[in-house]
């Protein structure tokens, strides 16, 4: 019992996480003593550390077989698990597949299966087909976010995946939402509930901005500028509409990121690591963004359009005021349009006379070598501070992936570091950097 807790002490620390909080702690006293398990918590609140942690503890080190399974209904959440599962450096081989990446890759990559594999439904629905490794160790599976891994479009594909799971021991399903139908395919009985949904909403404040006409644009650049230097979303229903909105903030130079379906993947990845690093404050996004994206504490969301349903409203508002930290969501408003019934009546929104400058002073350097050459986080900060010559608190966020890192530095100093730093080595391998 004493290696568990000094593993867990370690891994948290790796984290920079103090002490797990109250959900964490729950989920880590069921998890061990139950079979099948519904975790209900906001976004934001470490459902993924609350499974991972009691489950990576599990596993044998030594079985060179998929032993966990973690299913999710989006690439970019299948990559923040596989990212908080790399960070806890727990000595187990972690993988990743998803739709939209090379299916070559994910047979270099499983050609050494996985302790634990991450992925989506079609593709891990793919690999079942393919064979591609035993499924007779899978003893752990999570769904998460499972209301939306269970809808519509992706049923066939769990359906067949979880009629080949027999040997499952534990299954975890998690969500942020109440009242969610599970299908009979997932062979449930009698599951226990974590239900910790309503935890911290009273920190989050809703708020109407009105608006004298039906196109909003002019009051949505008002409120921006109101709003000034603070990380948030604007959230539209169409991915058109974001085209539309983005241009009419680049004309007026408000700097910002888009993040919608449509988008080729390394797009939508660079948008989340540039919100995430402060080169841009501001995400125009569809509700894609609304759960299962590792962003950064947002101090507001904006609905520019009105949301189509109360699930879509409840999540888009969990983006903010999370692990009981506060926030504000504004409902933009024209004077003519009613307001949902799931929405209510809303205060108007007050903000201080004078406008807040939006400027902001990070950008992003991409570098061509990530945790496959072996490269660590701290080696790129030292290269950034030795041969970069960057002062502390120069080097912001750097994000270290698979095959490539990003890294945020000063605009002011982004051509100077490119000129000293390209080619450059580390671990002797030539790096190439440049800026996103």
């Amino acid at each position: 019992m004493s290696n568990i807790i000094k593993g867990e002490k370690e891994i948290l620390a790796k984290l920079g996480i103090q002490a797990l909080n109250k959900m964490q702690k729950e989920s880590q006293k069921v998890i061990s003593k139950e079979k099948e398990i519904i975790l209900l918590s906001p976004t934001g609140t470490g459902k993924t550390l609350a499974f991972l942690l009691p489950l990576m503890s599990r596993l044998d080190l030594k079985l060179r077989e998929v032993q966990m399974l973690v299913i999710t209904p989006s690439r970019e959440l299948a990559m923040q698990i596989e990212g908080v599962g790399r960070e806890m450096g727990a000595g187990l081989k972690i993988n990743v597949v998803y739709g939209g990446r090379f299916i070559s890759k994910d047979m270099d990559d499983l050609k050494t299966p996985p302790a634990v594999l991450i992925g989506t439904p079609g593709r891990i629905a793919d690999h079942f087909r393919r064979e591609t490794f035993s499924l007779d160790s899978i003893r752990y599976l999570v769904l998460d976010e499972f209301d939306k891994s269970l809808e519509i479009g992706f049923d066939e594909d769990m359906e067949e995946i979880l009629d080949q799971l027999p040997r499952v021991e534990k299954k975890i399903l998690t969500s942020a939402t109440h009242g969610v139908d599970v299908p009979p395919f997932v062979n449930l009985q009698k599951p226990r509930i974590i239900d910790f949904l309503r935890e911290g909403t009273n920190m989050l404040e809703i708020r109407r901005i009105s608006s004298p006409k039906k196109d909003k644009l002019e009051t949505l650049v008002y409120a921006l500028k109101k709003l000034g230097n603070q990380p948030g979303i604007v959230f539209c229903n169409f991915r058109q509409s974001i085209d539309r909105v983005s241009n009419y903030l680049s004309e007026r130079k408000i700097a910002h990121a888009c993040f919608y379906g449509g988008m080729e993947q390394i797009d939508r990845e660079r948008s989340l690591v540039k919100f995430r690093n402060g080169t841009h404050q501001l995400l125009l996004a569809t509700d894609l963004a609304a759960r299962g994206i590792d962003v950064p504490e947002i101090a507001f969301i904006i609905h520019y359009h009105l949301p189509l349903k109360n699930e879509e409203f409840t999540h888009r508002n969990g983006r903010t005021a999370r692990m009981n930290s506060n926030g504000t969501a504004y409902v933009i408003q024209w004077e003519e349009e009613e307001l949902p019934d799931f929405i209510g009546q809303l205060t108007e929104a007050t903000f201080d006379k004078k406008p807040i400058r939006l400027n902001f002073e990070w950008t992003t350097l991409f570098i061509s070598g990530g945790r496959r050459d072996k490269i660590s986080k701290g080696d790129i900060a030292g290269l950034f501070f030795k041969q970069g010559q960057l002062e502390k608190g120069e080097l912001g966020v750097i994000e270290l992936k698979q095959e490539c890192a990003f890294v945020a530095v000063p605009k002011s100093k982004a051509k100077n570091l490119v000129n000293r730093l390209d080619n450059q080595r580390i671990k002797k391998r030539k790096l190439r950097i440049r800026e996103v």
